[in-house]
């Protein structure tokens, strides 16, 4: 938890800053600013809950390499995961992705920022590059990778149930059925 508030406060840090002049679309510095400013629609205080969510999804699928990162947050268990499995996985763990953080950033809609200190807090982007168009494959707040942290915790779950990547799937499909994360 303490690693996505880093998250979002980063994220929306970012895109409430200035953003710097637009560059090439095959920079990755351009890619991040685009995507801060299509972040504040999803941020927008009038949409509805299901609205963020779905505009979520969309930024997470075009900006994001989400199966690159399912992999990785899965670890060694992807390569004993079935196919069935690892598709599964991939579409559960999108749709968790999306409830949690869509949910989690309506917390700052509307919200103003009141600055009450600061301190430098390095942020990085990884990007890669997938055939001239930049995918994030992770973000770190003062190194602590995103990625990192969900591997982790999706590790544990997977242990509690025997080794076995069914009860993480298990998980997931119960937390995103009802379309709320818990």
């Amino acid at each position: 938890m303490k690693m996505r508030r880093l998250v979002l406060t980063a994220f929306v840090l970012f895109v409430a800053a200035p953003a710097p002049t637009i560059l090439a679309a095959a920079d990755p510095a351009a890619v991040i600013n685009n995507l801060g400013n299509r972040a504040l629609e999803v941020l927008g205080k009038n949409a509805t809950p299901a609205q963020r969510v779905e505009r979520f999804h969309q930024l997470f699928r075009e900006d994001f390499d989400v199966p690159g990162i399912a992999r990785f947050v899965l670890g060694r268990y992807w390569k004993t995961a079935t196919p069935e499995q690892q598709e599964e996985f991939t579409k559960l763990f999108e749709n968790y992705i999306a409830l949690v953080y869509s949910s989690q950033l309506s917390a700052y809609s509307g919200e103003t920022l009141k600055v009450t200190g600061s301190r430098p807090v390095k942020v990085e982007w990884h990007l890669a590059d997938q055939n001239g168009t930049y995918k994030i494959r992770d973000v770190a707040v003062d190194g602590i990778s995103m990625a990192v942290t969900q591997r982790s915790e999706f590790a544990s779950v997977i242990q509690r149930n025997g080794g076995q990547v069914q009860g993480l799937i298990a998980m997931l499909r119960e937390k995103t059925a009802s379309g709320a994360p818990r």
